[in-house]
């Protein structure tokens, strides 16, 4: 018969589980510290290295776009408020508040072309022309960066993918599987007939009238009858034509 351990057994197993638990908790205290440590060390050098090179970080979109993938790493947002040390230091919580104004202001400016879709290379293009008296240079990430700022606005802010193309949606109209493939299909040519949709996709009759008929309510396609094929296209100026604010 196994004897059963003694009171004072239980006693030295407890002791060595709580030596055991002490020594885990000194373990991660200390190394807690340690990485507290090195983040106020990565935040410091990277204090001053916007300080030195904050005229580049200002004017150049890509040099502020490596900035910004350095502060997100050890988790700092400039962006979080136009009060505090980036603020003051870089100026860019303004730079991005008036950047998402004037991108409001060309979704607005062309909602009636476009249906609240657009392109997001036509509005970086759209915003540079518009800010070309501006010393300050616009890139793609720029603009996506002030509009996931717009985002307190509501749902009609926000960026969708298309294909290979990112498109900026500022209504809230939701597309489906249908209507995104319908969109990267007019890429090719910033058009597509019914035919053509339901050969590619090999769709029953009726499925792409229904779905371009739908696209079309929302404003985001422009029809077209006058070609000698009498075959109907579907213009989609958020992938196609370039529209003027």
């Amino acid at each position: 018969m196994r004897r059963r351990p003694g009171i004072g057994g239980l006693q030295t197993a407890a002791a060595a589980r709580d030596q055991y638990r002490l020594l885990g908790e000194n373990v991660a205290k200390i190394r807690t510290d340690l990485m507290k440590e090195q983040l106020t060390t990565f935040r410091t050098q990277l204090e001053d290295f916007a300080r030195k090179h904050k005229n580049d970080i200002r004017k150049n979109p890509a040099f502020r776009s490596q900035f910004h993938e350095m502060c997100a790493k050890i988790g700092v947002d400039p962006l979080a408020s136009n009060k505090g040390f980036w603020a003051e230091l870089l100026g860019i919580g303004d730079f991005y508040y008036e950047l998402g104004v004037q991108i409001v202001d060309i979704c607005l400016a062309t909602r009636s072309l476009n249906g609240g879709l657009i392109n997001l290379q036509e509005l970086c293009t759209l915003l540079c022309q518009r800010r070309k008296a501006a010393r300050d240079s616009v890139s793609e990430d720029d603009c996506l960066r002030a509009i996931s700022k717009l985002k307190v606005l509501g749902s009609g802010f926000e960026v969708i993918s298309v294909g290979k193309k990112k498109l900026v949606r500022s209504v809230p109209t939701e597309l489906n599987k249908d209507h995104n493939e319908i969109l990267e299909l007019a890429q090719a040519q910033g058009y597509v007939t019914v035919e053509e949709v339901e050969r590619r996709f090999s769709w029953p009759s009726g499925r792409a009238t229904d779905a371009l008929e739908t696209l079309l309510e929302e404003g985001l396609a422009m029809i077209d009858d006058g070609h000698r094929d009498s075959k109907r296209r579907y213009w989609f100026p958020c992938v196609s034509v370039s529209a003027s604010a």
